[in-house]
């Protein structure tokens, strides 16, 4: 094999992207940031009634449920770009502010550790500093 002594990993990746150059050359400039944008977030009603208080009168809403996704993802490290962004993005429509949004975070900086719950905050202030623009 020519490409003894690469990292395992860099030869995945080089062919996974021929790959995708194969099926699609669009695929060659896929970004899941940009991606994201196809996925619009979804209203406060709506999220209220699929992941709050749709299934329990007295279960939690929208907003809770949201900012307890966000903990939890902050406990696997934040590794999840995507999903932390559009956790964050839905938390804010689901009524959450900007405060509990980081507070949520910064609580689990005592079971995740300072490194993910440092990823998580860059992740989260993207976030806002985009739906700032949104709001200008």
């Amino acid at each position: 094999m020519s490409d003894t002594g690469k990292n395992p990993f860099e030869l995945m990746m080089q062919q996974a992207q021929e790959m995708a150059r194969a099926f699609n050359p669009a695929l060659e400039s896929f970004s899941p940031r940009e991606f994201e944008k196809l996925w619009p977030t979804m209203p406060k009603d709506a999220m209220e009634f699929w992941f709050g208080k749709g299934l329990s009168k007295e279960g939690l809403d929208s907003k809770t449920r949201l900012l307890l996704t966000l903990a939890g993802l902050t406990m696997q490290g934040a590794q999840a770009d995507t999903a932390v962004r559009m956790t964050v993005r839905h938390a804010l429509e689901a009524g959450a502010s900007k405060d509990e949004i980081a507070e949520t975070i910064a609580q689990m900086s005592v079971f995740a550790g300072i490194p993910a719950m440092t990823r998580a905050m860059e992740l989260a202030r993207d976030v806002m500093e985009d739906n700032k623009d949104d709001e200008e």
